[in-house]
């Protein structure tokens, strides 16, 4: 690998980097982080790092390392959103870096810049920096264990260790599942390569114990916090067992469809999700797995691809089978389509690169075309401003990089990326957050009325006005539920608008202010669309007691 092309991917890895820090003085999202955001703060506010509580009772449904991260987070920072979010995103950029060295034993210097360089600007990966989940931590647990695993067939039994520690990690984030990823590539590869001697070696089944081992914090603290007390009311029934949940309902119930947490399965959902979610690298990553089906494509490759081609086809397969599906579970393989898109990129040559030359070309004017036509629709303060920097950005993509080259593809596709990254992160996320009516309520109770004692009323998914609001927010589920704290004093409540006149009429209630709300993470064209936007808007109240 020569110089230039090294110093040009490794500026392009510095440019997503530093972009993304925008990302964390934006706000938190709901529901699924501001959900864990809430949740991590009550393990600081009640001082409690063993039992978890969310939608104010006990919480069973992901394990507790998530919560652990941003509580020690809390911790050091405050209780804020850059506190939050921080997290996340070193540990994103530590999953890159884990990348880079497993794609570089394995191939070359270049195959691991150019993998690193497609994973951070993947548009999913784009979105979960602002929009901070539990997916992020799983991929980079996940990748360091195969890292580790991969590096202990020929180092010291420090690498199962580490392999075992980062494996357990990624169960103290999301389950047993997350094993598959881990360990279905090395199985298929010692399989296809005749190695079967590896299925007996002990350090892959010390490997499992450690595992075991690692993992038994979480066991210890479902098991205090569920089977000792049966009598706890979960998932609208007693003797639910947290022990249970964690090994089987979680996952397997998920999957087979019979256990608490139910879905409904589509066998396409990932095919399609994965083309919005791997942009601006989508297109050439559906077309490199075509082209790995032919036997002659796959000749001088590594064998170890086999690994890499295999951990990603089982993990996709079973996400396609599963009855509970999200988008951003496919996050978790991407480091491995970032690997096969970079395989890919270096063959082209000739007409295949010229082809792709096009390609991306066209899919950048395509995706600034759709962002400077949203930027007149929502009605932003200054869209012309927004299409401006657009503007400079898609020129400089076209005027600093030049020529029908593999850099060329790479650099221009990055700054896609970067353009996305600034409209979503400075524009589009700081503006459907003014609909996120429970932040905004909790930030203004905070400023307005700090020594409010807040709580919600027949409201279950106020995960946000749990977050912001100051100190802990009540849960009411019924009136039984108000008549018993009303006489509180500073007592303020939030409450959707089918709740006001009730409040009003038999509790004399004062709105202290009204929210407009929207469900931001599921976005529609009327509320997309200015004009249309009032219309699909509902209305959410702070109101005191009288």
């Amino acid at each position: 690998m020569n110089i230039p092309e090294k110093k040009l991917y490794s500026a392009l890895l510095a440019l997503i980097s530093a972009i993304s820090t925008i990302a964390l003085f934006g706000g938190v999202m709901e529901p699924d982080g501001a959900l864990y955001a809430s949740m991590s703060k009550n393990i600081i506010l009640f001082q409690d790092w063993l039992n978890l509580y969310g939608r104010g009772g006990d919480w069973l449904d992901k394990p507790h390392l998530t919560f652990w991260i941003t509580a020690a987070s809390f911790k050091l920072f405050g209780m804020t959103a850059f506190a939050y979010k921080l997290p996340s995103f070193l540990f994103g950029l530590l999953g890159a870096w884990y990348l880079y060295k497993l794609a570089k034993d394995i191939y070359d210097e270049k195959t691991g810049l150019i993998s690193s360089v497609i994973f951070l600007s993947a548009l999913h990966i784009i979105t979960s920096t602002f929009d901070v989940r539990a997916e992020i931590y799983i991929t980079t647990f996940t990748l360091a264990s195969i890292y580790h695993y991969y590096k202990a067939h020929h180092r010291s039994f420090w690498h199962i260790i580490a392999g075992s520690f980062f494996a357990a990690c990624a169960i103290l984030i999301k389950g047993i599942f997350v094993l598959i990823p881990v360990f279905a590539g090395f199985i298929i590869y010692w399989l296809f390569t005749k190695q079967y001697k590896q299925l007996w070696q002990p350090k892959w089944w010390i490997a499992i114990v450690l595992i075991f081992v690692f993992i038994t914090p979480e066991l210890y603290a479902l098991y205090t916090q569920f089977d000792l007390h049966p009598e706890k009311i979960v998932f609208n029934r007693t003797g639910v067992s947290g022990l249970k949940f964690f090994f089987w309902d979680s996952q397997f119930g998920r999957f087979f469809n019979n256990g608490p947490i139910k879905g409904k399965g589509d066998i396409s959902f990932f095919l399609h999700t994965t083309l919005w979610a791997f942009l601006p690298w989508s297109i050439l990553f559906y077309t490199a797995v075509v082209n790995l089906l032919k036997k002659k494509n796959r000749i001088n490759l590594a064998p170890e691809s086999i690994m890499i081609w295999a951990s990603a086809a089982i993990t996709f397969l079973i996400f396609s089978l599963s009855k509970f599906q999200l988008p951003h579970y496919i996050l978790i393989i991407f480091p491995q389509f970032s690997i096969i898109t970079a395989l890919y990129l270096r063959k082209l040559e000739g007409r295949g690169l010229k082809i792709f030359f096009n390609v991306q070309n066209a899919l950048a004017i395509l995706v600034f075309a759709l962002l400077s036509a949203l930027s007149l629709i929502y009605g932003f303060d200054y869209p012309y401003i927004i299409i401006g920097m657009l503007l400079v950005i898609l020129a400089s993509a076209f005027i600093l990089f030049k020529g029908i080259k593999l850099e060329t593809i790479i650099a221009r596709s990055v700054l896609v990326s970067v353009g996305l990254m600034l409209f979503l992160f400075i524009f589009f996320y700081p503006a459907i957050l003014k609909y996120q009516s429970g932040g905004i309520a909790g930030e203004w109770l905070k400023k307005n009325y700090p020594a409010a004692k807040p709580a919600v009323l027949n409201y279950i998914d106020a995960f946000s006005f749990d977050f912001y609001a100051p100190g802990e927010v009540k849960y009411l589920h019924n009136y039984s539920d108000l008549d018993k704290i009303k006489q509180t004093k500073d007592l303020v409540i939030y409450i959707p608008e089918n709740e006001l006149n009730k409040l009003k009429n038999e509790y004399h209630a004062e709105v202290l202010k009204s929210f407009e709300y929207f469900h931001i993470t599921k976005l529609t064209g009327k509320f997309l669309n200015a004009k249309t936007r009032p219309q699909v808007l509902e209305h959410f109240y702070l109101v005191k007691l009288h």
